[in-house]
């Protein structure tokens, strides 16, 4: 009995890890990937998609790529870790990511390099159906995405919710814990990464400060963080202690006794002033690539 526990735990608390990737990230432009647009020509319905109309498709697929900051997981959902990775593709390889979703939408199943993605049944008839999502209700293409990957690659957290039924984009079945959303990064993404955290205790991090100016000099540096906390107006009153979202940290400065952080938090970039006390409180996990060759 005790192993078992003891390969759940090391599963959930994902400790300080160093990932290599399967590949290496592609890079492309904004205008490949407009061009590659430009010559498709799709059919005004899908026989795999049939509920995802092919028009607001490509809309959604145009407006990402010039918008890459405008990616949002919608209203109620657990799509948060799918909306905060694709800012990887959508900054820095566009043209592999419309690619994917062209295909996808054609064939009804596509590789993004050596990962093949051949989605059930249920879910090629739930895109394009989410409803009450905001913004979401409109985007068949960002549909399509967060539920291809949450379909595609499972954890611990899909022991109880395995099958897409309708209403699953708000259960653990679309949830992404870090182990999860690392994964994501390295073998679908091709990025080298370092991480630490762990999805129910913090992570040890002595000089925070300096660790994350560290991160973000090394490349793209995630967060994943206590939302209740980050989001509500009396951080005393809230009771829930679990990480539940992904943000995106770009630029970190020290002033007196604050931290002014700059993060993208789906639809774009938040100035916020927090104390390095309440930056560890939420903080549960760091994941940045390895984009410097001097990163050990």
């Amino acid at each position: 009995m005790k192993r078992p526990l003891f390969s759940l735990l090391t599963i959930i608390l994902s400790l300080s890890i160093s990932l290599s990737s399967l590949g290496e990230p592609g890079h492309s432009t904004q205008q490949e990937a407009f061009t590659f647009l430009q010559e498709i020509k799709l059919p005004d319905s899908s026989i795999y998609w049939p509920n995802a109309r092919s028009h607001l498709f490509m809309e959604n697929l145009r407006r990402n790529v010039q918008y890459p900051l405008s990616m949002y997981q919608g209203s109620n959902t657990n799509f948060c870790g799918y909306a905060a990775l694709s800012y990887l593709p959508l900054n820095y390889d566009p043209l592999q990511y419309v690619k994917f979703m062209v295909a996808l939408f054609l064939d009804g199943k596509a590789s993004w390099g050596k990962i093949r993605f051949d989605p059930a049944p249920e879910v090629k008839l739930a895109a394009g159906t989410l409803r009450f999502k905001g913004i979401l209700d409109i985007h068949p293409a960002d549909q399509i995405w967060f539920l291809v990957l949450a379909d595609h690659f499972r954890s611990y957290l899909n022991f109880f919710f395995r099958k897409f039924h309708a209403g699953s984009e708000d259960t653990f079945w679309a949830a992404c814990n870090l182990g999860k959303f690392n994964r994501i990064v390295t073998r679908l993404l091709g990025y080298k990464i370092r991480a630490v955290g762990s999805d129910l205790l913090r992570p040890g991090i002595k000089d925070l400060y300096a660790y994350l100016q560290k991160a973000i000099q090394s490349g793209t540096t995630f967060l994943y963080v206590n939302n209740t906390y980050l989001h509500v107006k009396d951080h005393e009153k809230s009771r829930f202690s679990f990480p539940t979202h992904y943000i995106v940290l770009t630029d970190i400065q020290r002033t007196d006794d604050f931290f002014t952080i700059i993060y993208w938090d789906y639809g774009g970039r938040t100035l916020r002033q927090v104390t390095p006390k309440f930056l560890k409180k939420i903080l549960y996990g760091v994941t940045y690539t390895i984009n410097n060759v001097n990163e050990e």
